[in-house]
């Protein structure tokens, strides 16, 4: 596939999402499973807003696999460069939904599929053939890739790419998050983009409160910081400016996968050559259709609802 407007590096996952609400985690019986992942559910959010995107990563040869791949080819995702191992499995995240606030999770991701993705020369010069190229920083947490993003950082880089990354920590990855911080520290000279949320960027900047993170990752020259600041809204560092924008208030049905849909808005918006902050409002707006539906990747809105909320709001 060729003429890409985004590509990514990163996870592919099994969502399994409670039909109980405000039951338990541990008494729910009847679940609905997704696609997910934050790799993944900003693919199929970009596709949905109307960028060409394209996804390497890598899952197991079973059929939960086969699953998630036909819903990324359905959803105009190209899927050439998710690689299928034998003997491994796509992570699962298991959540319970009691809106609006209380959505715990437990992960499965001992040796998940994702960390065995290993780049061919192929692959790379795929990546870097997009305007921008993403990734996250939970693919950095093993081998083999770990040294596959850092190819693919250096090589996007090099090609001109806006390169992105957005931090995605996920304890349950790491040994420790003094680990996880070095891991995406060590990427900063690659990054045009960084996105984080509070506790993110002090992990990265090896920082104990925000102002001060903030402040060490401009010094080393991160090009644009984005922080989430979850109900409080999001900031742009970018040079001297300071951008904020508070969020967009809709009915809360579930907060998980906000993220991904505000990154999925704002990179759209980076990517077409939008200003800082419009961009931002189609980040906003994004995230609040997600959190007012339920599931990640199928809650991701098309440009026309992003536009006819952004409208709305505004109005």
């Amino acid at each position: 596939m060729s003429g890409l407007d985004v590509s990514i590096l990163g996870r592919i996952g099994y969502d399994l999402m409670s039909e109980e609400p405000h039951v338990p985690l541990a008494r729910v019986r009847r679940f609905s499973r997704y696609l997910g992942g934050s790799s993944a559910n900003m693919a199929v959010g970009l596709s949905r807003l109307g960028a060409r995107a394209g996804i390497a990563s890598a899952l197991g040869a079973d059929s939960l696999s086969d699953f998630l791949v036909e819903f990324l080819r359905q959803e105009k995702v190209d899927v050439s460069r998710v690689q299928r191992v034998n003997g491994y499995l796509p992570s699962l995240a298991v959540t319970e939904v009691s809106p609006p606030d209380k959505f715990p999770q437990v992960f499965y991701r001992h040796d998940p599929a994702d960390t065995r993705v290993d780049l061919r020369e192929e692959d790379l010069g795929y990546l870097a053939s997009a305007k921008m190229f993403i990734t996250n920083g939970t693919s950095l947490c093993a081998s083999p890739s770990r040294e596959s993003t850092y190819r693919a950082l250096e090589r996007a880089k090099s090609a001109g790419c806006q390169v992105v990354l957005d931090v995605d920590y996920r304890s349950m990855s790491w040994r420790s998050p003094e680990e996880a911080g070095l891991a995406v520290r060590l990427a900063l000279p690659f990054i045009d983009v960084l996105i984080g949320n509070d506790v993110e960027l002090k992990l990265v900047a090896g920082e104990a409160a925000l102002d001060a993170a903030v402040s060490r990752l401009r010094k080393a020259g991160v090009p644009m910081l984005v922080s989430k600041l979850g109900d409080q809204g999001t900031r742009v560092y970018q040079g001297v400016e300071d951008i904020f924008l508070p969020p967009y208030r809709v009915e809360v049905v579930s907060t998980i996968g906000a993220g991904d849909g505000f990154a999925s808005g704002f990179l759209y918006g980076l990517v077409k050559g939008m200003p800082v902050v419009e961009a931002l409002h189609h980040g906003n707006a994004a995230a609040a259709i997600v959190v007012s539906r339920l599931s990640c990747s199928e809650a991701m809105p098309t440009l026309a609802e992003v536009e006819e909320l952004m409208a709305a709001q505004r109005r």
